[in-house]
Protein backbone atom coordinates (compact mmCIF):
# COMPACT_ATOMS: atom_id res chain seq x y z
CA UNK A 1 0.00 0.00 0.00
CA UNK A 2 1.91 3.40 -1.24
CA UNK A 3 1.44 6.89 0.88
CA UNK A 4 -0.72 9.29 -0.75
CA UNK A 5 -0.46 13.23 -0.41
CA UNK A 6 -4.13 12.76 -0.09
CA UNK A 7 -3.75 11.12 3.25
CA UNK A 8 -2.06 14.34 4.92
CA UNK A 9 -5.14 16.09 4.67
CA UNK A 10 -7.17 13.28 6.93
CA UNK A 11 -4.23 13.45 9.32
CA UNK A 12 -2.66 17.09 9.72
CA UNK A 13 -5.32 19.01 9.55
CA UNK A 14 -7.72 17.67 12.30
CA UNK A 15 -4.84 17.46 13.95
CA UNK A 16 -4.36 21.45 13.97
CA UNK A 17 -7.45 21.92 14.24
CA UNK A 18 -7.74 19.56 17.54
CA UNK A 19 -4.88 21.63 18.90
CA UNK A 20 -6.60 25.10 18.11
CA UNK A 21 -10.01 24.20 19.65
CA UNK A 22 -8.01 22.39 22.83
CA UNK A 23 -6.08 25.33 23.42
CA UNK A 24 -9.31 27.72 23.67
CA UNK A 25 -11.01 25.65 25.77
CA UNK A 26 -8.05 25.41 28.39
CA UNK A 27 -8.38 29.13 27.89
CA UNK A 28 -12.66 29.04 28.30
CA UNK A 29 -11.76 26.88 31.55
CA UNK A 30 -9.45 29.53 33.05
CA UNK A 31 -11.62 32.70 32.18
CA UNK A 32 -14.29 30.84 33.79
CA UNK A 33 -12.49 29.72 36.72
CA UNK A 34 -9.10 31.91 37.28
CA UNK A 35 -10.42 35.14 35.58
CA UNK A 36 -7.42 36.64 36.86
CA UNK A 37 -4.81 34.63 34.88
CA UNK A 38 -6.13 35.39 31.51
CA UNK A 39 -5.40 38.92 29.57
CA UNK A 40 -9.40 39.01 29.33
CA UNK A 41 -9.86 38.95 32.91
CA UNK A 42 -7.17 41.82 33.88
CA UNK A 43 -8.90 44.20 31.00
CA UNK A 44 -12.57 43.10 32.71
CA UNK A 45 -11.72 44.34 36.00
CA UNK A 46 -10.07 47.61 34.69
CA UNK A 47 -13.61 48.04 32.38
CA UNK A 48 -15.48 47.72 36.16
CA UNK A 49 -13.46 50.36 37.65
CA UNK A 50 -13.89 52.17 34.43
CA UNK A 51 -17.72 51.94 34.38
CA UNK A 52 -18.10 52.61 38.17
CA UNK A 53 -16.12 55.91 37.78
CA UNK A 54 -17.78 57.23 34.77
CA UNK A 55 -21.23 56.06 36.09
CA UNK A 56 -20.60 58.68 39.13
CA UNK A 57 -19.61 61.82 37.33
CA UNK A 58 -21.92 64.64 36.42
CA UNK A 59 -23.49 63.53 32.95
CA UNK A 60 -21.94 66.30 31.06
CA UNK A 61 -18.58 64.89 32.01
CA UNK A 62 -19.23 61.77 29.96
CA UNK A 63 -18.36 63.01 26.88
CA UNK A 64 -14.88 61.14 27.41
CA UNK A 65 -16.82 57.69 27.94
CA UNK A 66 -18.51 58.31 24.91
CA UNK A 67 -15.63 58.60 22.68
CA UNK A 68 -13.73 55.52 24.09
CA UNK A 69 -16.82 53.89 23.48
CA UNK A 70 -17.25 55.53 20.15
CA UNK A 71 -14.08 54.13 19.08
CA UNK A 72 -14.60 50.41 19.73
CA UNK A 73 -17.77 50.85 18.02
CA UNK A 74 -15.98 51.94 15.42
CA UNK A 75 -13.59 49.30 15.26
CA UNK A 76 -16.02 46.66 15.39
CA UNK A 77 -18.06 47.85 12.36
CA UNK A 78 -15.10 48.20 10.32
CA UNK A 79 -14.07 44.48 11.15
CA UNK A 80 -17.54 43.41 10.59
CA UNK A 81 -17.45 45.20 6.94
CA UNK A 82 -14.19 43.55 5.96
CA UNK A 83 -15.48 40.12 7.18
CA UNK A 84 -18.67 40.70 5.12
CA UNK A 85 -16.81 41.71 2.64
CA UNK A 86 -14.35 38.33 2.72
CA UNK A 87 -17.16 36.40 2.73
CA UNK A 88 -19.17 37.99 -0.48
CA UNK A 89 -15.68 37.45 -2.25
CA UNK A 90 -15.14 33.95 -1.01
CA UNK A 91 -18.97 33.18 -1.98
CA UNK A 92 -18.36 34.10 -5.37
CA UNK A 93 -14.92 32.66 -6.13
CA UNK A 94 -17.26 29.65 -4.82
CA UNK A 95 -19.71 30.35 -7.57
CA UNK A 96 -17.32 30.04 -10.27
CA UNK A 97 -16.74 26.58 -11.42
CA UNK A 98 -13.57 28.12 -13.93
CA UNK A 99 -11.13 28.28 -10.90
CA UNK A 100 -8.68 25.86 -10.21
CA UNK A 101 -5.44 27.73 -9.12
CA UNK A 102 -5.45 25.67 -5.86
CA UNK A 103 -5.87 22.28 -7.77
CA UNK A 104 -1.72 22.14 -8.98
CA UNK A 105 0.45 19.55 -9.00
CA UNK A 106 2.92 21.50 -7.02
CA UNK A 107 0.37 21.98 -3.64
CA UNK A 108 1.48 18.44 -1.54
CA UNK A 109 -2.09 17.45 -0.35
CA UNK A 110 -5.54 16.52 -1.58
CA UNK A 111 -6.26 18.83 -4.97
CA UNK A 112 -9.65 17.43 -5.59
CA UNK A 113 -12.73 19.46 -6.72
CA UNK A 114 -14.97 18.55 -3.42
CA UNK A 115 -11.87 19.01 -1.30
CA UNK A 116 -11.50 22.80 -2.04
CA UNK A 117 -15.15 23.30 -1.87
CA UNK A 118 -14.62 22.07 1.87
CA UNK A 119 -11.72 24.36 2.29
CA UNK A 120 -13.84 27.44 0.63
CA UNK A 121 -16.76 26.45 2.79
CA UNK A 122 -14.88 26.72 6.20
CA UNK A 123 -13.20 29.52 5.32
CA UNK A 124 -16.47 31.15 4.89
CA UNK A 125 -18.35 30.02 7.75
CA UNK A 126 -15.12 31.65 9.31
CA UNK A 127 -15.55 35.00 8.17
CA UNK A 128 -19.70 35.19 9.09
CA UNK A 129 -18.85 34.09 12.39
CA UNK A 130 -16.83 37.03 12.89
CA UNK A 131 -19.24 39.32 11.08
CA UNK A 132 -21.78 37.82 13.65
CA UNK A 133 -19.42 38.76 16.75
CA UNK A 134 -18.46 42.04 15.64
CA UNK A 135 -22.17 43.30 14.71
CA UNK A 136 -23.16 42.00 18.03
CA UNK A 137 -20.23 44.00 19.94
CA UNK A 138 -21.61 47.06 18.07
CA UNK A 139 -24.78 46.49 19.55
CA UNK A 140 -23.91 46.02 22.95
CA UNK A 141 -21.18 49.26 23.03
CA UNK A 142 -23.95 51.23 21.65
CA UNK A 143 -26.36 49.43 24.18
CA UNK A 144 -23.73 50.82 26.87
CA UNK A 145 -23.50 54.39 25.30
CA UNK A 146 -27.13 55.01 26.19
CA UNK A 147 -26.33 53.74 29.78
CA UNK A 148 -23.73 56.02 30.34
CA UNK A 149 -25.19 59.48 29.09
CA UNK A 150 -28.89 58.96 30.50
CA UNK A 151 -29.67 62.02 32.21
CA UNK A 152 -31.21 60.10 35.07
CA UNK A 153 -28.91 58.71 37.93
CA UNK A 154 -31.12 55.75 39.35
CA UNK A 155 -29.76 53.38 36.20
CA UNK A 156 -27.50 50.51 38.12
CA UNK A 157 -23.82 50.51 37.32
CA UNK A 158 -24.07 46.51 37.47
CA UNK A 159 -25.79 47.30 33.85
CA UNK A 160 -23.31 49.55 31.85
CA UNK A 161 -20.72 46.96 33.09
CA UNK A 162 -22.32 44.08 31.50
CA UNK A 163 -22.87 45.83 28.36
CA UNK A 164 -19.52 46.81 28.05
CA UNK A 165 -17.94 43.31 29.12
CA UNK A 166 -20.30 41.57 27.00
CA UNK A 167 -19.32 44.15 23.79
CA UNK A 168 -15.83 43.25 24.42
CA UNK A 169 -16.43 39.45 24.60
CA UNK A 170 -17.95 39.78 21.26
CA UNK A 171 -15.15 41.55 20.32
CA UNK A 172 -12.70 38.68 21.76
CA UNK A 173 -14.77 35.99 20.07
CA UNK A 174 -14.56 37.72 16.23
CA UNK A 175 -10.97 38.32 16.52
CA UNK A 176 -10.49 34.52 16.74
CA UNK A 177 -12.56 33.81 14.10
CA UNK A 178 -10.39 35.37 12.41
CA UNK A 179 -7.46 33.62 13.80
CA UNK A 180 -9.29 30.65 12.77
CA UNK A 181 -9.76 32.08 8.98
CA UNK A 182 -5.83 32.66 8.49
CA UNK A 183 -5.39 28.98 9.61
CA UNK A 184 -8.10 27.72 7.21
CA UNK A 185 -6.97 30.07 4.32
CA UNK A 186 -3.26 28.25 4.75
CA UNK A 187 -4.94 25.39 4.15
CA UNK A 188 -5.05 26.04 0.60
CA UNK A 189 -1.38 26.06 0.04
CA UNK A 190 -1.56 22.16 1.65
CA UNK A 191 -1.90 20.52 5.24
CA UNK A 192 1.48 20.93 5.93
CA UNK A 193 1.65 24.85 6.05
CA UNK A 194 -1.93 24.49 8.42
CA UNK A 195 -0.51 22.38 10.60
CA UNK A 196 2.59 24.52 11.36
CA UNK A 197 0.45 27.72 11.37
CA UNK A 198 -1.76 25.98 13.99
CA UNK A 199 0.86 25.29 16.60
CA UNK A 200 2.70 28.42 16.01
CA UNK A 201 -0.82 30.81 16.36
CA UNK A 202 -1.12 28.65 19.32
CA UNK A 203 1.72 29.38 21.06
CA UNK A 204 1.44 33.29 20.41
CA UNK A 205 -1.67 32.71 21.70
CA UNK A 206 -0.96 31.58 25.02
CA UNK A 207 1.43 33.88 25.22
CA UNK A 208 -0.77 37.29 24.37
CA UNK A 209 -3.34 35.18 26.45
CA UNK A 210 -1.66 35.01 29.64
CA UNK A 211 -1.85 37.55 32.52
CA UNK A 212 1.25 37.87 35.40
CA UNK A 213 0.10 40.74 36.01
CA UNK A 214 -1.71 40.99 39.66
CA UNK A 215 -5.21 42.71 39.79
CA UNK A 216 -5.22 46.40 40.76
CA UNK A 217 -7.91 46.48 44.08
CA UNK A 218 -9.83 50.16 42.92
CA UNK A 219 -11.38 49.92 46.16
CA UNK A 220 -9.02 52.55 47.70
CA UNK A 221 -10.10 55.27 45.37
CA UNK A 222 -14.03 54.75 45.94
CA UNK A 223 -13.42 56.65 49.66
CA UNK A 224 -12.30 59.83 47.24
CA UNK A 225 -14.92 59.19 45.02
CA UNK A 226 -17.51 59.26 47.51
CA UNK A 227 -15.96 62.47 49.16
CA UNK A 228 -16.03 64.39 46.09
CA UNK A 229 -19.73 63.24 45.72
CA UNK A 230 -20.36 64.67 49.25
CA UNK A 231 -18.36 67.68 48.70
CA UNK A 232 -20.37 68.03 45.82
CA UNK A 233 -23.92 67.71 47.15
CA UNK A 234 -22.52 69.97 50.67
CA UNK A 235 -21.42 72.59 47.67
CA UNK A 236 -25.03 72.91 46.55
CA UNK A 237 -27.02 72.68 50.28
CA UNK A 238 -24.43 75.94 51.24
CA UNK A 239 -25.75 77.69 47.95
CA UNK A 240 -29.52 76.83 48.69
CA UNK A 241 -28.69 78.31 52.10
CA UNK A 242 -26.64 81.18 51.25
CA UNK A 243 -29.61 81.92 48.58
CA UNK A 244 -32.49 81.78 51.44
CA UNK A 245 -30.88 83.87 53.76
CA UNK A 246 -30.10 86.28 50.72
CA UNK A 247 -33.96 86.38 50.16
CA UNK A 248 -35.03 86.78 53.84
CA UNK A 249 -32.39 89.71 53.82
CA UNK A 250 -34.01 91.01 51.08
CA UNK A 251 -37.46 90.70 52.33
CA UNK A 252 -36.54 92.72 55.62
CA UNK A 253 -35.07 95.63 53.44
CA UNK A 254 -38.57 95.75 52.14
CA UNK A 255 -40.22 96.19 54.89
CA UNK A 256 -38.58 98.88 55.99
Amino acid sequence: MTFQKEYLDLVLVPLGLLIMFTYHLFLLYRYLHHPHTTAFGFENNDKRAWVERFMQVEKKDASVAITVITSNISAATFLSTVSLTLSSLIGAWLGSSTNNIFESELILGDTRASTISIKYISLLSCFLLAFSCFVQSTRHFVHATYLISMPEDNIPVKYAEIAIIKGGEFWSLGLRALYFALNLLLWFFGPIPMFLSSIILVIILHYLDTNTTPLHNYSTSESCTDQKVADRIYGKATFIDHNNNRGCGLRFDLKF
